[in-house]
């Protein structure tokens, strides 16, 4: 085999069905050398041609399968990390093979490497399900926890994609009523080195290597199929089920770290621009992240790097949309948002922003633009505040119900703007939100330094499990309020898989590297009764279109005489001012009205609906309004359907409860 001259387009490794063009971006290398493993050798053919900054060279009868890597030199000095003793990985790799280790550097084939790929995979008859915007219901679930320890999945697929995509999985989420799985990252990532030296893995995955290559760990590799293949194999699955895969994507920071990193990739290409430097030490890194630097899109080959793995994840790998991690550094100084605007790939999928940093002007909560909906922690706060702490009262319980308005209704922005969640991967879990008052992260190695101190949770007497009868009905009763308040709010709701089953994590509120039976979720202890109860709120949710509105609430009347929606105070009348004005209250009603289905406006309109909150410890009388009511939901057991239908419902201390208006 002999290296010619190739073309510098695309970027990456491709296969034509002749050979194999390999194409590398390097502004300030001066010589470029491609690595090859044959049998046991490495042959070394230096890239002949570099064309506006980018190093190519085409080889003739190379075939997918083939592991390559590169050795980039370059000069000295301030900025630059070129070692052409290290073997690098291509930034656009789309399968990584091997293993890294933090102690010596391996000759290629026996440590990481990259490996050439058939792009061609036969999606037959797949449909993307396109869930519209307000009928979405978000499920947050991490690939290998979600299976590892399921009964019903084969022992062989568990901990995998197409255990992800297995019948049993496919079952649940149906079961549920889920639009959408929200996958903890997939990206291929490396463990850190001390947790490596304490025995412990990176679980969650935010710690991104390669932007193209589909996280290893995660492959059954059944019958040797290809790591991609399997992914979009589970892609598939999930589309015919009706279920959309969002990714969660870190393009804030890479795994080489600070100043003490390993070279593995990016820093050895090109360091001086991969990385923000800081202006008066260029050998020191931006750290907006927290994870020791900060990729840096302000130059327009990194935002292209990026810009051409979320087209490849769209379009070649059929997700249906992206949740960025630490948003708001993808856009300083940068033009991300408006490459994504006009791309008319991108701009058609789900995205959605952690719309914060570490760095300055960090918090940027309803500051992005039309088409991008945001992670809205204000919700987890005050819904917790709410019911756990009493530090927020009916009035910031209304604002989170109605969507958020006063963060996210500008610029034509809709309800769906905001992404409404009580728990997520970094936090406490449901169960343990509801049964510890401090974080217990001790195995974590950290000496319980690490993750959130203010969880606004509440452990109901006492630390932890117990098997005190009245705790543990308190602990229930408040599980199922705060899932209530999560599915009866505008905006789109997001579940952690597991909060229905009754998950603990023995008070970890940062479980990141528990890769164990900590995290996994834990299937043969599932609370049946919690399923079923999550279950039928998303039922509701999906029946009733004032629960997830197009538009925003505003209380105005419509053509026959009825507002959207009626603060309702539990005397029996409207809330006025002096009842928001108050001290922080703790019972309220919202009525909500019917609306007209935006795609079927004559439609016959389901009944109105109210529903009713109570935080105090004791009952609530609420004087309903006019009408008959019967009840559909509450968080104090079934509902009796016979019961009598009176002017006055008594609502039980820490409970909730949704009434349909009878036609009669």
């Amino acid at each position: 085999m002999e290296l010619q001259t190739g073309r510098p387009w695309p970027l990456g490794a491709h296969w034509d069905g002749g050979g194999v063009n390999f194409a590398l971006f390097s502004a300030h290398a001066e010589r470029v050398e491609l690595c090859v493993r044959e049998g046991e050798a490495l042959r070394v053919f230096p890239l002949p041609k570099c064309t506006d900054q980018v190093w190519h060279g085409y080889l003739p009868g190379a075939a997918p399968g083939l592991c390559y890597a590169y050795r980039v030199y370059g000069p000295k000095g301030p900025g630059h990390r070129f070692d052409p003793q290290r073997l690098l990985i291509d930034p656009y790799a789309r399968e990584l093979a091997g293993a890294f280790s933090y102690h010596q550097d391996f000759p290629l084939g026996q440590g990481l490497s990259c490996r050439v790929v058939d792009p061609a995979f036969d999606w037959g008859d797949d449909a993307p399900p396109d869930t519209p915007w307000r009928d979405s219901v978000f499920y947050e679930i991490h690939v290998k926890g979600a299976t590892q320890r399921h009964p019903d999945v084969p022992e062989a697929l568990r901990g995998t994609y197409a255990g992800l995509a297995s019948p049993a999985m496919l079952d649940h989420f149906r079961r549920l009523g889920i639009t959408a799985v929200k996958l903890l990252p997939v990206h291929c990532f490396l463990d850190e080195r001390r947790l490596r030296q304490h025995g412990l893995r990176n679980y969650w995955g935010y710690n991104t290597l390669s932007f193209f290559a589909p996280e290893p760990r995660y492959a059954a590799r059944a019958g040797g199929q290809p790591v991609a293949d399997e992914f979009r194999s589970m892609v598939r699955a999930l589309h015919a089920a009706g279920i959309e895969v969002i990714l969660d994507v870190v393009y804030n920071h890479t795994a080489e770290t600070d100043e003490f990193g390993p070279t593995i990739s990016f820093r050895g290409i090109d360091n001086a621009t991969y990385y923000r430097l800081v202006r008066d030490d260029p050998d020191r890194y931006e750290n907006y992240t927290g994870c020791g630097n900060t990729f840096n899109l302000a130059h327009p080959r990194v935002l292209q790097l990026v810009m051409d793995s979320l087209r490849y994840w769209a379009g070649e790998m059929r997700v249906d949309g992206f949740r960025f991690d630490l948003a708001a550094t993808l856009t300083r100084d940068s033009a991300f948002l408006a490459a994504v605007a006009q791309d008319p790939l991108l701009s058609r999928v789900k995205l959605i922003a952690e719309p914060w940093d570490l760095g300055p002007d960090g918090y940027r909560l309803g500051s992005f633009p039309p088409g991008w909906s945001e992670w809205n922690d204000r919700f987890r706060d005050d819904a917790r505040a709410f019911w756990l702490t009493g530090g927020t009262g009916v009035g910031g319980l209304a604002q989170r119900l109605a969507g958020s308005s006063e963060i996210f209704r500008h610029d034509g922005r809709a309800p769906f703007a905001g992404i409404n969640f009580i728990t997520a991967h970094d936090g406490f879990t449901l169960r343990d939100l509801v049964s510890y008052r401090e974080k217990h992260n001790e195995a974590n190695g950290e000496q319980n330094r690490d993750g959130r101190s203010q969880n606004l949770s509440c452990n109901c007497g006492v630390e932890g499990d117990t098997g005190d009868p009245r705790i543990v009905e308190l602990r229930g009763r408040l599980q199922r309020a705060l899932l209530f308040t999560l599915f009866t709010a505008q905006g789109v709701p997001m579940l952690l898989a597991g909060d229905e089953l009754g998950q603990t994590q023995g008070g970890n509120n940062n479980a990141y590297c528990q890769d164990n039976a900590l995290a996994w979720l834990d299937w043969p202890n599932a609370d049946r009764r919690l399923i079923e109860f999550t279950a039928g709120l998303i039922a509701l949710r999906r029946r009733f279109a004032q629960l997830r509105r197009a538009q925003w609430l505003t209380g105005a009347k419509d053509a026959d005489g009825r507002r959207d929606v009626l603060w309702w105070h539990p005397d029996g009348r409207e809330m006025e001012t002096r009842d928001w004005q108050a001290s922080p209250g703790g019972a309220l009603g919202v009525l909500l009205n019917p609306v007209a289905a935006d795609d079927a406006p004559d439609a016959p309109r389901e009944p109105a609906l109210l529903a009713l909150f109570n935080r105090n410890a004791e009952p609530v009388a609420f004087n309903l309004p006019p009408g008959q009511w019967r009840p559909l939901c509450g968080n104090t057991g079934a509902m009796d359907e016979t019961s009598p239908r009176d002017a006055v419902r008594a609502l039980p201390g820490h409970s909730v409860l949704l009434l349909a208006q009878s036609r009669e």
